[in-house]
Protein backbone atom coordinates (compact mmCIF):
# COMPACT_ATOMS: atom_id res chain seq x y z
CA UNK A 1 0.00 0.00 0.00
CA UNK A 2 3.08 2.13 0.57
CA UNK A 3 1.81 3.68 -3.37
CA UNK A 4 -1.67 4.10 -2.88
CA UNK A 5 -3.18 7.40 -2.15
CA UNK A 6 -4.02 8.59 1.41
CA UNK A 7 -7.89 8.48 0.48
CA UNK A 8 -7.40 4.94 -1.04
CA UNK A 9 -5.54 3.57 2.21
CA UNK A 10 -8.49 5.20 4.44
CA UNK A 11 -11.30 3.21 2.32
CA UNK A 12 -9.46 0.31 2.41
CA UNK A 13 -8.68 1.00 6.61
CA UNK A 14 -12.89 1.65 6.81
CA UNK A 15 -13.41 -1.56 4.96
CA UNK A 16 -11.40 -3.92 7.22
CA UNK A 17 -12.81 -1.50 10.54
CA UNK A 18 -16.04 -2.54 9.00
CA UNK A 19 -15.26 -6.37 9.34
CA UNK A 20 -14.03 -6.76 12.46
CA UNK A 21 -16.75 -4.41 13.91
CA UNK A 22 -19.33 -6.95 12.51
CA UNK A 23 -17.48 -9.97 13.41
CA UNK A 24 -17.00 -8.83 16.95
CA UNK A 25 -20.89 -7.48 17.40
CA UNK A 26 -21.72 -10.43 16.18
CA UNK A 27 -19.49 -12.46 19.18
CA UNK A 28 -21.35 -10.07 21.22
CA UNK A 29 -24.85 -9.89 20.49
CA UNK A 30 -27.15 -8.05 18.58
CA UNK A 31 -25.76 -6.90 14.53
CA UNK A 32 -25.43 -4.00 14.16
CA UNK A 33 -28.53 -3.49 12.28
CA UNK A 34 -30.31 -4.59 14.85
CA UNK A 35 -28.39 -1.70 16.93
CA UNK A 36 -29.51 1.08 14.73
CA UNK A 37 -32.48 0.14 14.01
CA UNK A 38 -33.77 0.21 17.78
CA UNK A 39 -31.70 3.31 18.16
CA UNK A 40 -29.30 2.01 20.71
CA UNK A 41 -26.15 3.37 22.74
CA UNK A 42 -23.54 1.21 21.69
CA UNK A 43 -20.66 3.80 21.98
CA UNK A 44 -18.53 1.54 24.79
CA UNK A 45 -18.41 -1.45 22.37
CA UNK A 46 -17.75 0.93 20.01
CA UNK A 47 -14.78 2.19 21.31
CA UNK A 48 -13.97 -1.11 22.43
CA UNK A 49 -13.44 -2.87 18.86
CA UNK A 50 -12.06 0.79 17.59
CA UNK A 51 -9.20 0.01 20.42
CA UNK A 52 -8.74 -2.92 18.96
CA UNK A 53 -8.35 -2.74 15.66
CA UNK A 54 -5.90 0.24 16.82
CA UNK A 55 -3.59 -2.56 18.38
CA UNK A 56 -3.97 -5.11 15.49
CA UNK A 57 -3.77 -2.15 12.54
CA UNK A 58 -1.87 1.11 14.15
CA UNK A 59 -1.01 2.66 10.92
CA UNK A 60 -4.74 1.58 9.59
CA UNK A 61 -6.46 3.04 12.37
CA UNK A 62 -4.30 6.39 12.12
CA UNK A 63 -5.56 6.58 8.33
CA UNK A 64 -8.95 6.53 9.43
CA UNK A 65 -8.68 9.41 12.40
CA UNK A 66 -7.14 11.31 9.95
CA UNK A 67 -9.85 10.73 7.10
CA UNK A 68 -13.14 11.32 9.69
CA UNK A 69 -10.63 13.40 12.31
CA UNK A 70 -12.10 11.42 15.77
CA UNK A 71 -13.72 7.96 15.94
CA UNK A 72 -17.20 10.08 17.34
CA UNK A 73 -17.57 10.81 13.50
CA UNK A 74 -17.47 7.34 12.21
CA UNK A 75 -19.54 6.19 14.96
CA UNK A 76 -22.23 8.98 14.39
CA UNK A 77 -21.83 7.59 10.29
CA UNK A 78 -22.81 4.05 11.72
CA UNK A 79 -25.88 5.21 13.70
CA UNK A 80 -27.37 7.72 10.85
CA UNK A 81 -27.38 4.01 8.81
CA UNK A 82 -23.63 3.43 7.44
CA UNK A 83 -23.64 -0.20 6.81
CA UNK A 84 -27.02 -0.92 7.38
CA UNK A 85 -29.14 1.39 4.85
CA UNK A 86 -28.13 0.98 0.81
CA UNK A 87 -29.13 4.92 0.13
CA UNK A 88 -27.35 5.83 3.84
CA UNK A 89 -24.01 3.94 3.05
CA UNK A 90 -21.14 6.14 1.45
CA UNK A 91 -18.08 4.29 2.84
CA UNK A 92 -18.66 0.52 1.61
CA UNK A 93 -19.73 -0.52 -2.39
CA UNK A 94 -21.77 -3.68 -0.86
CA UNK A 95 -23.94 -3.98 2.32
CA UNK A 96 -22.90 -8.19 3.38
CA UNK A 97 -25.19 -10.31 4.93
CA UNK A 98 -24.40 -14.29 5.71
CA UNK A 99 -26.60 -16.56 6.61
CA UNK A 100 -26.91 -18.29 10.44
CA UNK A 101 -23.86 -21.07 10.14
CA UNK A 102 -23.00 -20.12 7.22
CA UNK A 103 -19.03 -21.16 6.53
CA UNK A 104 -16.68 -19.14 3.77
CA UNK A 105 -14.69 -21.95 4.15
CA UNK A 106 -16.98 -24.66 3.44
CA UNK A 107 -18.10 -22.56 0.01
CA UNK A 108 -16.34 -23.72 -3.30
CA UNK A 109 -16.90 -19.82 -5.12
CA UNK A 110 -17.31 -21.47 -8.25
CA UNK A 111 -20.07 -23.53 -7.43
CA UNK A 112 -22.31 -20.98 -5.80
CA UNK A 113 -24.03 -18.62 -7.84
CA UNK A 114 -26.99 -15.75 -6.92
CA UNK A 115 -30.42 -14.64 -7.85
CA UNK A 116 -30.13 -11.12 -8.74
CA UNK A 117 -32.94 -8.23 -8.09
CA UNK A 118 -32.98 -4.67 -9.94
CA UNK A 119 -33.90 -1.99 -8.43
CA UNK A 120 -34.16 1.33 -8.43
CA UNK A 121 -32.85 3.81 -5.54
CA UNK A 122 -35.80 4.97 -4.15
CA UNK A 123 -37.12 1.46 -3.49
CA UNK A 124 -33.56 -0.22 -2.61
CA UNK A 125 -33.98 0.05 1.17
CA UNK A 126 -37.05 -1.42 1.84
CA UNK A 127 -36.21 -4.23 -0.31
CA UNK A 128 -33.10 -4.90 1.42
CA UNK A 129 -34.10 -5.03 4.73
CA UNK A 130 -37.01 -7.91 3.62
CA UNK A 131 -33.94 -9.80 1.78
CA UNK A 132 -31.73 -9.15 4.84
CA UNK A 133 -34.36 -10.58 7.72
CA UNK A 134 -34.98 -13.36 5.50
CA UNK A 135 -31.49 -14.08 4.79
CA UNK A 136 -31.29 -14.14 8.67
CA UNK A 137 -34.18 -15.85 9.83
CA UNK A 138 -32.49 -19.25 7.32
CA UNK A 139 -35.74 -19.07 4.95
CA UNK A 140 -32.87 -17.55 1.50
CA UNK A 141 -29.30 -18.84 0.59
CA UNK A 142 -26.00 -18.79 2.14
CA UNK A 143 -25.79 -14.91 1.93
CA UNK A 144 -27.38 -11.55 0.55
CA UNK A 145 -25.71 -8.27 -0.23
CA UNK A 146 -26.97 -5.11 -2.03
CA UNK A 147 -25.00 -2.07 -3.87
CA UNK A 148 -25.25 0.94 -2.06
CA UNK A 149 -24.77 4.42 -2.18
CA UNK A 150 -21.05 4.69 -2.86
CA UNK A 151 -20.41 5.65 -6.22
CA UNK A 152 -19.38 2.22 -8.08
CA UNK A 153 -17.07 2.72 -11.33
CA UNK A 154 -17.84 -0.89 -12.15
CA UNK A 155 -21.85 0.19 -12.42
CA UNK A 156 -23.66 -0.71 -15.63
CA UNK A 157 -26.21 2.09 -14.82
CA UNK A 158 -28.28 4.06 -12.04
CA UNK A 159 -30.52 0.92 -10.57
CA UNK A 160 -29.02 -1.04 -7.07
CA UNK A 161 -28.97 -4.58 -7.63
CA UNK A 162 -29.70 -7.46 -4.57
CA UNK A 163 -27.84 -10.51 -4.85
CA UNK A 164 -29.55 -13.40 -3.19
CA UNK A 165 -26.41 -16.13 -3.38
CA UNK A 166 -27.18 -20.37 -3.00
CA UNK A 167 -24.40 -22.68 -2.48
CA UNK A 168 -24.24 -24.91 -5.83
CA UNK A 169 -26.42 -23.81 -9.41
CA UNK A 170 -26.40 -27.21 -9.87
CA UNK A 171 -29.13 -27.82 -6.72
CA UNK A 172 -31.89 -26.84 -8.53
CA UNK A 173 -34.05 -27.74 -5.68
CA UNK A 174 -32.79 -25.35 -3.46
CA UNK A 175 -32.53 -22.68 -6.15
CA UNK A 176 -36.13 -22.23 -6.46
CA UNK A 177 -36.52 -22.98 -3.07
CA UNK A 178 -34.82 -19.36 -2.38
CA UNK A 179 -37.08 -18.20 -5.84
CA UNK A 180 -40.18 -18.96 -4.46
CA UNK A 181 -38.90 -17.80 -0.75
CA UNK A 182 -38.12 -14.42 -2.53
CA UNK A 183 -42.01 -14.55 -4.34
CA UNK A 184 -43.42 -15.02 -0.76
CA UNK A 185 -41.65 -11.46 0.27
CA UNK A 186 -42.70 -9.53 -2.30
CA UNK A 187 -39.94 -10.40 -5.19
CA UNK A 188 -42.58 -11.46 -7.57
CA UNK A 189 -41.80 -9.82 -11.14
CA UNK A 190 -39.36 -12.76 -13.20
CA UNK A 191 -35.45 -12.18 -12.26
CA UNK A 192 -32.29 -14.19 -13.06
CA UNK A 193 -29.67 -16.07 -11.77
CA UNK A 194 -26.58 -15.82 -12.64
CA UNK A 195 -23.71 -18.54 -11.64
CA UNK A 196 -20.05 -17.39 -10.39
CA UNK A 197 -18.30 -18.96 -12.73
CA UNK A 198 -19.40 -16.59 -15.76
CA UNK A 199 -18.78 -13.54 -13.36
CA UNK A 200 -15.57 -14.76 -12.72
CA UNK A 201 -15.10 -15.22 -16.94
CA UNK A 202 -16.19 -11.75 -16.70
CA UNK A 203 -19.12 -12.35 -18.73
CA UNK A 204 -22.21 -9.79 -18.38
CA UNK A 205 -25.84 -9.44 -20.20
CA UNK A 206 -25.58 -7.57 -23.37
CA UNK A 207 -28.00 -7.37 -26.11
CA UNK A 208 -29.31 -10.89 -27.65
CA UNK A 209 -27.09 -12.14 -25.38
CA UNK A 210 -28.45 -13.08 -21.83
CA UNK A 211 -25.98 -14.64 -19.23
CA UNK A 212 -28.61 -16.10 -16.40
CA UNK A 213 -28.34 -19.30 -16.30
CA UNK A 214 -32.06 -19.57 -14.61
CA UNK A 215 -35.30 -16.89 -15.18
CA UNK A 216 -37.68 -17.69 -12.95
Amino acid sequence: MQDARPEQIADIAYGIFEILLNKELRLRGPDLFELVEKREDFRSLFDEIFQKFSTEYPDLAHALTEKFSNTLAIYDLLRAGEGVIPTKTTQMYWIIQDAPGMLPAEVDDELAGKWLIFLEGDRVDEAWKKVREATVKGELGISAKVSTAKLNPDSRDDRKVIYVYTKDWRDEADVMRVRENLRAIGFVDRIGYKRNIETFRGEYSKKGKRITYYSA
